[in-house]
């Protein structure tokens, strides 16, 4: 599911901008980004972000020094890399006049003056300040959660209306059936009928049309849908699950149909389970 979050945290001269921004995707994708300091906590910034379970989820880092003084830069790495590359141009042939702002403009060049590494004094308010922006994503992605949860009721009743609009047309379907096999026998100039045998083949061909449990079913999967989302955190893929199998018995309802009126409402049932389908691959 999308979600964004910015959070700032002050530590002494230092200000830390951590910035999470989550995108729809089947697995957890972790893109972590930390300046040099915070190297050595980056598998704890990783589990900290576990929580969010599903996505591409992309977390930076990113730190400016508020005190002009504290800057400093490495003379000997600026010296080494500038005659490095005045060689090279030297050896093609072209001008050099911007490789000392290029070098200069490196941020390796340039360190604060502090620890190569954050005290733990500062590595828990990082934490505490990192914690609060994945509560804010998670909120962020909450509310998306919650619109689309609307939305599935809104095809999931739609899908049951058409459901309920079946019986009303069984019943010419029967008529329509005994009709049918009527004049294939009168077509075939039979005069003389079994009745009880002509009754026998009715039943065993009606049985073979008839749908009742494929209603039945698919009633259960919409009961069972609506409940998984309203008890289950995290219930992305079961959604899934429970949304293929509705799909597989209104296609065997649709099979089975042998009525214009019932293939109706079986493709628009299809097509309320598609828009379902689009949004599941959004949802935790």
């Amino acid at each position: 599911m999308t979600g964004y979050a910015k959070v700032q945290s002050t530590f002494g001269d230092k200000k830390l901008n951590i910035e999470i921004k989550t995108l729809n995707s089947k697995q957890l994708d972790l893109i972590v980004k930390v300046p040099a300091a915070y190297r050595s906590h980056e598998l704890d910034i990783r589990a900290m972000l576990g929580v969010l379970e599903r996505g591409k989820v992309e977390c930076i880092l990113s730190e400016e020094n508020t005190a002009v003084n504290n800057a400093s830069f490495n003379r000997d790495l600026l010296v080494a890399r500038y005659n490095a590359l005045t060689d090279v141009a030297n050896d093609l042939h072209v001008t050099h006049a911007a490789i000392f702002d290029t070098v200069a403009a490196m941020s390796d060049i340039w360190n604060s003056a502090g620890t190569d590494e954050v005290g733990d004094e500062e590595w828990q308010q990082t934490a505490a300040a990192l914690q609060r922006a994945i509560d804010l994503c998670d909120q962020f992605r909450a509310h998306e959660g919650s619109v689309l949860e609307v939305d599935f009721h809104k095809h999931v009743n739609l899908i049951e209306e058409k459901l309920r609009q079946i019986p009303a047309l069984e019943g010419e379907r029967i008529d329509t059936a005994k009709e049918r096999i009527k004049q294939y026998m009168a077509n075939a100039a039979i005069k003389e009928v079994d009745d009880n045998r002509f009754e026998q083949e009715l039943i065993y061909y009606l049985e073979k049309l008839d749908i009742t449990e494929e209603k039945v079913r698919l009633q259960k999967h919409i009961d069972y849908f609506r409940q998984t989302m309203a008890t289950e955190p995290s219930c992305g893929k079961k959604l899934g699950f429970v949304a293929q199998e509705m799909g597989r018995e209104i296609n065997t309802t649709g099979s089975k149909a042998n009525h214009a009126g019932i293939q109706k409402l079986v493709v628009e049932m299809k097509d309320e389970l598609e828009k379902i389908k689009e949004q599941l691959g959004n949802v935790l």
